[in-house]
């Protein structure tokens, strides 16, 4: 999905308004919809009972956003509280139009007009279950001030014990830079309108975005294609990626749903190849075959059932041997995918895998954790891979592969990823918060599902094996890395929410797969 500065938003608006005749207060109140709708789901997906939807307006279309937003989240049986940073007789234009009919509804507004009003609702705070920042919105400048930075400040304080909806853009955030140029709303989840706005998916803005969602709000395409619209990197939408899994046929048997191989895991290190064969099974893939040292075989057939497991030849420390190779080179070209890496170990023999398989290997590699590592120094090595490849590293993987240092790599993630991929001729993922899919000659991809809780074992293993097992099903590596990355975050972000971040493993990551699945494709 195409991203926006402020200016080109406010341009579509414009047109949307002056030329398709479409009102502004329309297009608030398809913009209260979206959010109430949005705040509805977290609040279904968290296991709230009657929630409190606490929501705070400011005095511009932000916070008419937010009228609107209360009102239709009454209709809908929530119990809402809505507060003012400000006095309601500075509100104008449409937000005051959706604002009596809030007030028409039978919901009451509480005005903080100063500073102050703020600070001593600190001492009692209400007891909101969501809270839901409709302070500022794209129009502001500068730090926040005045009723806005106390409001500001109350919703970071609450958010210990309730989970924070940004409209638009997290209030105190630049929509084009993402920097915080004061105190800025941390939010778990924004809802913006339109389109991305820029600065939503600056490195800057990721302490505060959360997930994002986008809302249309009937702009027509028309306008979005005329517009000059940034062409460097784009937003990983659920809208994009709905074509990539289209209808099965009816007579689908597992042979025509592709074949992945999955190779790795070691003495002690069972539990990585283990976890990816899952969640390739988790892919829609018809049939998973893993290779695996003879020794660790039993525990990963074990692990996976369904899957099929080959024990091969190994060295001295239970590692893979490359003497596996005489047997199987023969053979790999029936698979519609190979993955590697889980588990596998920096043994000297990975080595040689490694060149067999870059060298060799008719279908595409995804190439993850060890087998990059292996690389060390050599990007340009896996430029000669028989087909594009795939690599999932994380920054310090990737600062391996590229003889930097990960400060480097972290500075500027897009440009790292950028020249990762040119330098390998592989699209890139590079995990971590905003992971980013790179692939030379096209936009870099943003995604920003998931969530702190995923940073523990295992879940690079589970995201390398769900890729893997889209490219055995046909998609190209580009797609089937922006599917995975966006799959894999959300079953994240919902397993999160069912049972902490804190609690989180890739176990439960793996579960929540299949239903994060069923959000984008109705089969």
């Amino acid at each position: 999905m195409k991203i926006v500065t402020a200016e080109q938003m406010r341009e579509l608006d414009r047109r949307t308004i002056e030329e398709a005749e479409t009102p502004g207060e329309v297009l608030m109140e398809r913009a209260g919809q979206g959010v109430a709708d949005a705040v509805a789901r977290l609040a279904e997906t968290a296991g709230f009972h009657h929630p409190l939807v606490h929501l705070i307006a400011g005095r511009g279309n932000n916070g008419g956003d937010a009228f609107a937003a209360a009102r239709f989240l009454k209709e809908d049986g929530f119990a809402v509280q809505v507060w003012i940073a400000g006095a309601a007789n500075e509100i104008q234009g449409d937000a005051l139009r959706h604002f009596s009919r809030m007030k028409d509804a039978k919901i009451t507004a509480r005005e903080l007009p100063t500073r102050e009003d703020w600070e001593e609702s600190l001492a009692y705070p209400a007891a909101g279950d969501l809270l839901v920042d409709g302070v500022l919105g794209t129009g502001g400048s500068g730090p926040a001030r005045g009723p806005a930075a106390g409001a500001i400040e109350y919703i970071n304080q609450q958010s210990r014990q309730a989970l924070v909806v940004a409209i638009d853009l997290p209030s105190g955030l630049n929509a084009d830079t993402g920097a915080a140029e004061g105190a800025a709303v941390r939010a778990d989840l924004t809802v913006t309108m339109g389109l991305p706005k820029r600065g939503l998916l600056e490195p800057a803005a990721l302490e505060y975005v959360g997930a994002l969602e986008v809302v249309d709000i009937g702009i027509p395409a028309e306008y979005i294609t005329q517009a000059a619209l940034a062409e460097d990197r784009e937003f990983i939408h659920p809208n994009d990626l709905r074509p990539l899994l289209p209808r099965r046929p009816r007579a689908t048997h597992k042979g025509s749903q592709g074949h992945v191989l999955l190779i790795g895991g070691a003495r002690g290190y069972a539990g990585a190849i283990a976890m990816a064969a899952r969640a390739a099974l988790r892919s829609g893939v018809g049939l998973v075959t893993v290779l695996t040292p003879a020794g660790v075989a039993p525990i990963v057939a074990g692990s996976v059932l369904e899957a099929m497991v080959q024990g091969g030849p190994e060295t001295d420390t239970g590692s893979l041997s490359a003497a596996f190779w005489a047997d199987w080179r023969n053979r790999i070209d029936k698979f519609g995918a190979v993955l590697i890496g889980p588990g596998l170990t920096r043994n000297p023999e990975g080595t040689a895998i490694m060149r067999h398989l870059i060298r060799e290997c008719p279908p595409p590699l995804v190439m993850d954790a060890d087998a990059l590592s292996l690389l060390e120094g050599q990007p340009h090595f896996i430029a000669k891979c028989r087909r594009t490849a795939l690599i999932t590293p994380h920054p310090g993987e990737l600062a391996r592969l590229m003889a930097q240092d990960i400060e480097t790599i972290q500075q500027d993630r897009h440009a790292a990823a950028r020249a990762a991929a040119e330098s390998t001729g592989a699209v890139v993922v590079l995990k971590g918060a905003g992971t980013l899919v790179a692939e030379t000659g096209k936009p870099v991809q943003m995604n920003l599902t998931g969530n702190p809780g995923m940073a523990t074992g295992g879940t690079g293993d589970v995201l390398a094996g769900l890729a893997a097992g889209l490219l055995a099903q046909g998609l190209t590596p580009y797609d089937a890395a922006r599917l995975a990355v966006y799959l894999h975050g959300r079953a994240g972000d919902t397993a999160a929410l069912h049972k902490s971040q804190a609690g989180l493993t890739a176990l439960d990551v793996l579960d929540e797969l299949p239903y994060a699945f069923r959000e984008i494709s109705i089969r």
